[in-house]
């Protein structure tokens, strides 16, 4: 069991007994739960095989893009990998978003607890690079993700010299007690969602009263046939590329401003939007795609909400 967080089961939401040093059980469902190779698996089996096929071309992709290494210093050098690495830009993109994350919320948090460590949640939490630039500040981290492997995905946290907790799960159904995190940060991941105002009602969930949720390095459109437009040549790419288009999940992979403002209202909470890339920069690149008939180009804004 988590010294630092309190499970739940995630299919309802009640407390798990302790069976084993690893293993736990909801004595109402059942279902059990284990830690393999430091990683918690709260995937229940139906769930498990609704995410293979996703998992397998996830994987497929990565690995393409030259994502996976076994070298610990790659992975604690993240988000600046070496400027030779294939995804350079991309990262580039992802260390801006950092910085302001750092800036625009961590630091003032930090400020504001004098020492005391926060408790955040990273959804979405890939190889785990932020959980441990994060772990570094003296804060309590737990890392939710599907993948698990060891090159790429939660099982990288053996790369790191600083523990953190690694946790397979969906953001759905967050294996969680309610209240919990102060900091709840989506991770270039909240566009996998498949049902937003269901992700962030679940986020909202484990927050404790007053904590604040970060949504980082999702593509936002004012259009939404822009985003469309976006995820249709992304599909056409893997297509010709790995022979399926990857889109076994019905994600929609994009979010629009008025979609934004809904979830807000519905929520009840006021979005604060902050820019890591200047705008300027993005008001020239959409120019430029209108002179040249193409689509709207995303914006990766940092969102954020607190709860009340």
């Amino acid at each position: 069991m988590s010294a630092e967080w309190t499970f739940a089961c995630p299919r309802c939401r009640g407390p798990l007994d302790v069976t084993g040093p690893d293993v736990l059980r909801c004595p109402q469902d059942g279902l059990a739960f284990s830690r393999e190779a430091g990683v918690w698996r709260f995937l229940p089996p139906d769930r498990a095989r609704f995410y293979a096929r996703f998992l397998a071309e996830y994987e497929t992709v990565r690995r393409a893009e030259g994502r996976a290494s076994h070298d610990p210093a790659y992975f604690q050098a993240l988000p600046f990998p070496a400027p030779s690495h294939p995804l350079a830009e991309m990262w580039r993109q992802r260390a801006r978003s950092f910085v302001a994350l750092l800036e625009r919320v961590v630091a003032p948090l930090e400020d504001a607890r004098e020492g005391q460590p926060l408790r955040i949640l990273d959804l979405g939490a890939g190889n785990g690079w932020l959980c441990y630039r994060l772990v570094r500040r003296g804060h309590i981290l737990a890392g939710v993700d599907l993948a698990v492997n060891e090159w790429d995905g939660l099982g990288a946290h053996v790369h790191y010299d600083r523990p953190f907790t690694p946790i397979q799960a969906e953001f759905d159904a967050l294996p969680l007690a309610p209240a919990q995190a102060d900091l709840l940060l989506f991770n270039a991941s909240f566009h996998y969602a498949q049902d937003y105002a269901k992700t962030l009602a679940e986020a909202w969930r484990v927050l404790k009263p007053g904590g604040l949720l970060a949504i980082l390095d999702t593509p936002v459109y004012h259009d939404p046939e822009s985003g469309r437009r976006m995820v249709q040549e992304r599909e056409a790419g893997y297509q010709e590329r790995f022979g399926f288009p990857s889109n076994a999940l019905a994600s929609r992979n994009f979010l629009t401003y008025q979609e934004l403002a809904e979830l807000g209202r519905s929520m009840e909470v006021r979005w604060r939007l902050h820019w890591p890339t200047p705008r300027w920069r993005w008001a020239i690149r959409r120019g430029r795609a209108w002179l040249r008939g193409q689509r709207e180009p995303a914006q990766f804004p940092l969102i954020l909400g607190r709860k009340g």
